[in-house]
């Protein structure tokens, strides 16, 4: 089967499954999320070898089409995946299409899915400090007259919120065509996932300030008991301008 001729999602699986050397097979992307799908979704496919296997089917090492992506990595490769990386979130909520090793790319893939406890207060504390500077800056320059500058920085600080929000649970934020489907299937616990999504919508929109008011007072609640008070004393009497009035 030449690897520049068209090849089928169904078609390459049976190939590989026939394959020894495939110790496992992921699907990521539109594919795994139930009801995202279109018709012009392809199937991301990472195709998962035996460290050191001898196969022909590295020949496919590279091949995309509007139908199918083929990520050919070694077990070593894989477990490296997204650890830290973009790739993280796409590998968190794949689905499994083989798994030769007695459950061990399951067990890859809840890792990527589950932050470790140090790691995501770190990087929650980052996501904090960033939100709390791009809010801050928000409303200062709508204060001041600066009503462009404003939504720009209001909607940069919806994505460092997102960040920290799902750090706090120890998750990797999911891609913002995800973020719905994550909210609903996933909830982030102690938030409404409509309500959040109204407010970030409005926000992005509009750089409501009231509205960002709003959400820090809840985030800094959570942030504190999360152990963060820290960072947010350091932003001292600016913290004024973005708690509600």
């Amino acid at each position: 089967m030449p690897a520049q001729q068209p090849l089928a999602y169904d078609a390459f699986v049976e190939l590989a499954t026939a394959d020894p050397a495939v110790v496992g097979l992921v699907l990521k992307g539109s594919r795994a999320h139930d009801g995202t799908a279109t018709e012009h979704s392809d199937h991301d496919l990472y195709v998962v070898l035996a460290d050191g296997a001898a196969t022909d089917l590295r020949r496919f090492a590279g091949h995309r089409t509007p139908q199918l992506d083929l990520m050919i990595v070694s077990l070593g490769e894989f477990r490296a995946a997204g650890m830290p990386g973009h790739e993280r979130y796409a590998l968190a909520r794949a689905r499994i299409v083989l798994d030769r090793l007695d459950s061990e790319i399951a067990e890859i893939l809840a890792a990527k899915a589950r932050l470790g406890a140090d790691e995501a207060f770190r990087a929650a504390g980052g996501w904090l400090d960033a939100y709390a500077n791009s809010l801050y800056r928000s409303v200062k320059n709508d204060r001041d007259g600066e009503p462009l500058a404003a939504r720009l920085d209001a909607t940069d600080s919806v994505g460092h919120l997102l960040e920290l929000l799902f750090a706090l649970d120890r998750r990797p934020r999911p891609y913002n065509k995800y973020l719905r489907w994550e909210l609903a299937r996933h909830p982030l616990p102690g938030w409404d996932g409509d309500a959040l999504l109204r407010d970030v919508d409005r926000i992005c929109a509009s750089g409501d300030v009231a509205v960002q008011r709003r959400l820090f007072a809840r985030v800094e609640a959570s942030a504190r008991r999360a152990g963060h008070g820290a960072v947010l004393d350091a932003w001292g009497e600016d913290l004024r301008l973005m708690r509600p009035r």
